[in-house]
Formats: structure tokens, sequence, C-alpha cells
């Protein structure tokens, strides 16, 4: 199944990565990240509300503290987790500790994760080395 959004070299988003068209361990649809995204700020807006009067700053600095962690130890986010997800380096590795620092931090900055590439990477993966897959079967 051929994706529009695909440059002419790709048939799909991820097969110049070498990754599947669906299924586990292909990329991410929009909708996975979107309601793993509202998972994860829900969190951090909760408690921000319960410990931080819900201070901004504290729900960014929440945000970016718990994904980045998860990220670190688990492979995804919590949302991205219960949304059937996992981040990797392009070359299949776990993501290590400084990869989803990065990341989160320009995930905050919003611009970054708008702007995507072919395989459906936003800008804040690309520059952190890392692309987020499914890694559950529909």
């Amino acid at each position: 199944m051929s994706n529009s959004s695909a440059s002419p070299e790709s048939a799909y988003p991820g097969q110049r990565l070498g990754l599947p068209e669906d299924g586990p361990g292909s990329i991410a649809s929009y909708g996975r990240r979107v309601v793993g995204l509202i998972i994860d700020w829900g969190l951090a807006c909760l408690l921000a509300w319960q410990f931080f009067n819900y201070h901004p700053v504290a729900i960014m600095v929440l945000f970016v503290a718990i994904t980045a962690l998860t990220i670190t130890l688990f492979g995804g986010s919590i949302g991205h987790l219960l949304c059937g997800m996992r981040l990797n380096t392009v070359a299949g590795k776990a993501p290590g500790w400084w990869r989803p620092w990065i990341r989160q931090t320009l995930v905050v900055l919003v611009i970054p994760a708008l702007i995507t590439d072919v395989d459906q990477r936003g800008a804040h993966d690309v520059l952190s080395g890392l692309v987020l897959r499914r890694y559950v079967a529909e």
C-alpha cells in the first residue's frame, strides 16, 4: 500500500530505514502518537495540579522528566507504552540515557515535532537519532 507522503525512493514511511510497512516494527501512526502525547501531557498536568498549583513551568518540567526517564528505563513513555509504541535508535538499539532527554526537550518546543521527513519522523526524532515504532499488532 503506497503512502502519498513517501518520497519516490520509498513506497511507504520507514522503508528507507529498513522497517516493515505495517505491523510490529513499523513506523508508529500519527493517531497513536497523538494519543500517547495526550496521555503523557495529562499525567504531567495531573501531577502539576496536585503538587505545584498547576504551574505551567511545572507541567513542562514534569513532562520532560517523566517521559525522558521512562523512555530511558523502558524504551517508551507511559503514553507510548500504553499505545503500543517504543523508541529505538535507527539501528534498532535502546535509546540510551541522553537521547530521550534531547528528544523530549525538543518536543516541548513544539516546532521540531511538527517538522517531519518522508519517514514521518519529527525533527525531534531525527535530531536525537531515534525512531518511534509500533511493537504490537493492531
